[in-house]
């Protein structure tokens, strides 16, 4: 087991799962079903590809220094963070009454052409009848709700790569 929790097998392992997570998003719910993603899900993307960008460099050159380290798996933390918060929001809103549902509005494209960055994600975070719908579950649970799992697994992922970074080595211990 301590070979498989080291920290540059961890960080595989958070790669692996950002190309799995963006491949299934893509190819399958995309390309396949046809479903095209809300504002709230592309922002979820966004967060996993944060992540996974950060523990590709960390995977890549398993940095020796707890500093550097530390910085990554930082970076790495708000990616997968921000993509917790959204996916949170986004199911939140998939559970309001339906009177209580924000009406569609224009799309993603069209408030990025349009609007100031900062006013684009109030816009986003207000939500939409279309982050509201529920287009495809799988075991009764939503798309969102599905990578809401995912993402707390992921963060979980990340609190024991803290622990890797910051425990003593045996070394340390025995001195």
């Amino acid at each position: 087991m301590q070979q498989l929790t080291t920290y540059r097998n961890l960080q595989v392992f958070l790669v692996l799962m950002a190309v799995i997570g963006m491949s299934f998003a893509l190819f399958y719910l995309q390309r396949h079903l046809g479903l095209s993603p809300c504002p709230l899900c592309i922002f979820q993307r966004v967060g996993l590809i944060v992540m996974g960008g950060f523990a590709l460099i960390s995977a890549l050159f398993n940095p020796k220094s707890k500093v550097v380290r530390l910085i990554l798996w930082l970076g790495s933390l708000a990616g997968i963070g921000w993509a917790t918060a959204v996916a949170a929001r986004h199911v939140w809103l998939q559970h309001l009454p339906a009177d209580q549902v924000p009406s569609c509005g224009p799309g993603l494209n069209y408030w990025m052409d349009t609007l100031p960055i900062l006013q684009v994600f109030e816009e986003v975070f207000a939500g939409s009848g279309e982050c509201a719908s529920v287009d495809w579950t799988l075991m009764g649970l939503s798309i969102p709700e599905q990578s809401l799992i995912l993402f707390s697994i992921l963060l979980i992922v990340h609190v024991l790569i803290l622990w890797r970074i910051i425990r003593p080595t045996a070394a340390v211990r025995r001195a």
